[in-house]
């Protein structure tokens, strides 16, 4: 297969003002891309295509789908290379009020009604002076174990982040998912204590997901919790995996069950996003919708008789789908980004631990603009 560089890729889409993705899974070092050669905005309205797909928090709204079965491998130039600059926290405190009242309007909510988790979120306006490639570069550096991406449409926006949270794997007829909630910053240890607020939060998120994806598919495998490092952060995070027949039960069907999950909406589900959509006081986008490879094919040689494998073996093509939640993301226009980010609100939340909780947030995401 031959290898294309990055950079060229890269400046090539944005001064022809065509639609790309250029991104990284996570724990992998191959770099991927899908390029349209058009500005036509297409959508993926049943998730049965192939390419990559972009959706917004709001499913009312249309995903968009760059086309494609076969992504391009990119590679970075020696001469490609990440410029460190100063992060000043100040502007951090931009909203604080409007957020503590927002935080308290939702626990109030949850103590009076049947609303049990809601994730309130807030965006900042941030100034950078790096190019996209140079933000780009410094996210593929700094978050090795979650999925990195770069993706733009002329009709849409820029948009980039660095995610650790899988809406959903499929991969030869294996579904894994995850359950992720609590967040603290990391100190050099991921030996940690949790509170009993983060504990109980995570585990409605996978009692939640649970029994979602039990009626489509049947028993799953769960995990015991673990802390997972994101980047200078630390979450509780279950493993929830099971055997699925994409000719039985359909992918929208899968996603429709997880998206928006409990990690970036609340529960019950529907309270919670109406509470959002009222509330929030801005329109999320694409933050906490999700991005990812769609129905990509792969093939696999197989023998039907392991005795004579020669004369009997055939060749299957196997759609394998990887979405991950837009989590860690921010919005690119010119020298400004649009960074997003938010916090799980239940009855034993503190609106100042959780305005904090933002401000380590948007930390991580700050330093590399």
């Amino acid at each position: 297969m031959e290898v294309h560089s990055l950079r060229a890729y890269l400046q090539h889409q944005l001064e022809a003002d065509l639609p790309f993705v250029i991104y990284r899974k996570p724990s992998s070092k191959v770099i991927q891309g899908f390029f349209q050669d058009d500005p036509t905005l297409h959508y993926a309205e049943d998730l049965s295509q192939s390419g990559f797909v972009f959706a917004p928090f709001d499913a009312r709204d249309k995903g968009i789908l760059i086309p494609g079965e076969h992504p391009q491998e990119l590679h970075i130039e020696g001469s490609e290379h990440i410029v460190d600059s100063p992060f000043k926290t100040v502007a951090l405190l931009d909203g604080k009020e409007r957020h503590l009242e927002l935080v308290q309007k939702g626990i109030t909510q949850i103590k009076n009604s049947e609303l049990k988790k809601v994730v309130l979120s807030r965006k900042q306006y941030l100034h950078t002076n790096k190019s996209t490639e140079e933000v780009l570069l410094q996210l593929l550096q700094d978050y090795p174990n979650a999925f990195v991406y770069c993706w733009y449409h002329p009709k849409i926006g820029l948009w980039v982040g660095a995610t650790p949270e899988t809406l959903v794997s499929i991969d030869n007829r294996q579904l894994k998912t995850m359950s992720l909630a609590g967040t603290q910053t990391f100190v050099n240890t991921q030996d940690v204590v949790w509170g009993d607020k983060e504990v109980e939060e995570q585990q409605m998120v996978t009692q939640t997901i649970v029994s979602h994806l039990e009626p489509l598919l049947g028993a799953l495998d769960v995990s015991e919790a673990q802390t997972h490092q994101a980047g200078s952060l630390l979450h509780l995070k279950t493993d929830i995996s099971g055997a699925v027949d994409l000719t039985a039960v359909s992918l929208k069907k899968i996603v429709e069950a997880l998206h928006p999950t409990p990690a970036v909406c609340g529960l019950p589900k529907e309270l919670a996003k109406v509470f959002i959509l009222e509330n929030e006081q801005y329109d999320r986008e694409y933050y906490t919708g999700f991005l990812g490879e769609l129905n990509l094919k792969t093939t696999r040689t197989r023998a039907r008789n392991r005795r004579n494998v020669e004369n009997l073996a055939y060749t299957s093509i196997a759609k394998n789908t990887h979405l991950f939640v837009n989590l860690r993301c921010m919005q690119l226009r010119e020298d400004t980004a649009s960074v997003y980010v938010g916090g799980g609100i239940t009855a034993a939340s503190d609106p100042d631990a959780e305005w904090q909780e933002t401000v380590h947030k948007l930390a991580t995401m700050g330093k590399v603009l």
